[in-house]
């Protein structure tokens, strides 16, 4: 662990460099430090063993975190970091706030039960397989998340003032913009889409002297096809045939609109009444909280209730496991989004070797998931040790999706009032980042970089050029220079 503090104003990249998971960004201001997301590495295996591996700072040093929203990949390695010594307050939107409560203890839950069930059947190295935290654990963490209303100023650090801006995507997600004696820097969190089909538009880029932008869509641009006909047209395939229609789906966002586009469907007759099932505690937790949070999206009263009974709810392990005993025609929405872990891998498990059925990718497939490999078209998948057939039809569902594509973020990044001094582009894969990152610096005229793990900005500078920045060896954590 590194765990000097430098004076001035400086930015170090702990996560979110050449992948879309584990955003962690590091402030130092005036020898204290400001952790901006918090989130679990998640696919390709030297990736997640960065989750057990020391923090790159010592957790007691850290004096604050500022949540952009709760999903997993910014907010998930928060219990870890708590039970590792941070004891400062997590600052955070109320809507976050309340999905991470829910969120959270799940994850240390699955987490749990994997660990269980790998020391169970006996297939993991580790003996014993440990959860790299607990329910227990993320409990203890909720206890420090400090919410503070959108547009609301806030002071993180003496000398350090903050404020968060809505950002679509999900209940509660947004930008962070701080700043410290003149200099500013905001970062993007996760960019919605400005037309939605439930979340509102995110807000304007305000003045920045640094922005941190993601890119998870950075080098395409999402179908025009309507979300509505495109989901049809599989529901009455797969109902057709008589399958089962499962789809791994993100239990916070991805979830609801799937749901209120399922309702919406079967109310005008364009699929047929077959049973819905929302298989994740957490989903149905996380669906209640759109009529509390009215004012963050587009749903009247009437919609939100459409979307709450889309679907029969699914809580117990006991009802779970008897819908892998059902026969289609149904449909099946379960977390996780990229099939990583969950009721989902159970009910992959089970329906993915019949042709009859289908597997629904509705959201982005981080490499090195199952999600990912399913997209890819694999012919098997492991599970729990196993290698799963899949002869079930695969689909990705590309309008779905509740991120900004290309030319949408570069519209968000448009809407600054002047230039910045420098972008940095992350939290993408590397031909996303550094599609993005030339479009900025064509199209916007501005400095653009794509930083490395645990690269270390100056924030003080004036101007960054980006041909300083190549060549540092990983995990070094020296200086990028600014000129």
């Amino acid at each position: 662990m590194n765990d000097s503090i430098s004076p001035g104003f400086r930015l170090s990249f702990l996560g979110a460099t050449a992948t879309v998971t584990g955003s962690k960004y590091l402030i130092e201001a005036d020898g204290r430090r400001i952790l901006v997301d918090c989130g679990l590495f998640q696919g390709y295996k030297p990736l997640r063993l960065r989750n057990w591996a020391p923090f790159p700072v010592d957790p007691r040093s850290i004096d604050a975190v500022i949540l952009t929203h709760a999903h997993l990949d910014h907010s998930g390695y928060l219990p870890r970091l708590v039970r590792d010594g941070f004891r400062g307050r997590v600052w955070c939107t109320p809507a976050t706030r309340e999905l991470c409560a829910i969120l959270l203890p799940d994850s240390g839950h699955l987490l749990e039960e994997d660990a269980e069930y790998a020391n169970r059947r006996g297939y993991s190295k580790h003996q014993p397989a440990l959860p790299l935290y607990t329910e227990a654990d993320a409990q203890r963490c909720l206890q420090q998340l400090h919410p503070v209303e959108i547009g609301t100023p806030f002071a993180p650090l003496r000398r350090v003032s903050a404020v968060l801006r809505t950002q679509g995507h999900i209940l509660g997600a947004a930008s962070v913009r701080l700043e410290h004696e003149g200099v500013n820097i905001t970062f993007s969190g996760d960019i919605g889409r400005p037309e939605d089909p439930i979340m509102k538009a995110p807000h304007p880029v305000e003045a920045s002297d640094w922005i941190v932008t993601e890119s998870t869509y950075g080098n395409r641009t999402h179908p025009t096809v309507d979300l509505d006909v495109e989901l049809a047209a599989v529901v009455r395939r797969v109902a057709k045939r008589g399958g089962v229609l499962v789809i791994p789906a993100f239990a916070v966002g991805r979830a609801q609109l799937l749901l209120y586009q399922i309702a919406r469907l079967k109310a005008r007759g364009d699929v047929p009444h077959i049973p819905v099932f929302l298989n994740s505690p957490m989903a149905v937790d996380a669906t209640s909280l759109y009529h509390r949070f009215r004012a963050e999206h587009r749903l009247t009263e009437t919609q939100c209730e459409q979307m709450c009974r889309a679907a029969t709810f699914v809580n117990s392990v006991e009802e779970s496991k008897a819908l892998n005993e059902r026969h289609g025609p149904m449909i099946i929405i379960s977390a996780s989004g990229m099939a990583t872990g969950g009721r989902v891998v159970h009910h992959l498990k089970a329906f993915a070797p019949d042709p009859r059925n289908a597997i629904l990718l509705a959201g982005y497939q981080a490499g090195g998931t199952r999600g990912a490999a399913l997209a890819a078209g694999a012919s098997t998948i492991r599970i729990h040790g196993q290698d799963v057939p899949v002869r079930a039809e695969v689909i990705a569902l590309g309008s779905a999706s509740a991120h900004a594509d290309a030319n949408e973020i570069l519209s968000w990044l448009g809407t600054a009032p002047r230039p910045p001094r420098g972008v940095f582009v992350t939290h993408g894969e590397p031909d996303a980042a550094d599609a993005l990152c030339g479009r900025i610096e064509r199209e916007l005229g501005w400095s653009a970089i794509v930083p490395e793990y645990r690269d270390v900005v100056d924030l003080t500078s004036a101007t960054l050029t980006e041909s300083a920045t190549r060549g540092l060896p990983e995990g070094t954590g020296a200086p990028i220079h600014v000129a």
